[in-house]
């Protein structure tokens, strides 16, 4: 059970209907998380502005799939990997590249250099190396790519942390983390 509210249409006041009214026509659904995000409108506007600008931008949809799947592995955010798993295998996904994912690499080597810099990020709070930005770069992604890297990084610790904190039940198929051993 969720450790935060978790905003229900029928308990919703009218900003929180607006905002959950518009991702069920988005989605079809509304993720659980985005339900304890309702609680502050404030922070849901500006979390769905932020995925949404984020959405725009030049990496394509697997690669920010990947990106997610390795964080919420190294972040143990159950719901998240879950979310991430059903969410990147409809972007085409495969099982055996979600579990690279999760180990932190990739099938594809430009999509590894990507999955392996989020990593970094994430692990050093931003303190990566001129060498790890190198290796990014001549992997062949720009500078625009690399900016956008960091904010899903951003973007992904920020939900990672939403689902931990609160202990929001898993709405998607179930996957279990994997345990260091």
């Amino acid at each position: 059970m969720s450790r935060i509210n978790v905003i229900e249409h029928k308990s919703a006041n009218e900003e929180q209907k607006l905002l959950l009214d518009a991702i069920q026509s988005q989605l079809g659904m509304v993720p659980n998380f985005l339900k304890v995000f309702a609680n502050s409108p404030s922070a849901l506007r500006a979390f769905l502005g932020l995925h949404g600008i984020a959405g725009e931008g030049s990496l394509d949809p697997q690669t920010r799939e990947r990106i997610a799947l390795a964080l919420a592995q190294q972040n143990t955010c159950e719901y998240c990997l879950s979310a991430h798993t059903a969410i990147g295998r409809k972007a085409g996904l495969n099982g055996s590249e979600i579990e690279a994912n999760r180990a932190g690499t990739s099938q594809d080597a430009k999509a590894a250099a990507a999955v392996k810099f989020a990593k970094s990020l994430a692990e050093h709070s931003g303190e990566v190396t001129t060498a790890e930005i190198l290796d990014v770069r001549n992997a062949g992604y720009s500078e625009s790519d690399i900016v956008e890297i960091i904010t899903h990084v951003g973007m992904n610790i920020l939900t990672n942390i939403l689902g931990k904190a609160s202990r929001v039940d898993i709405d998607f198929p179930k996957v279990e983390l994997q345990l260091a051993s």
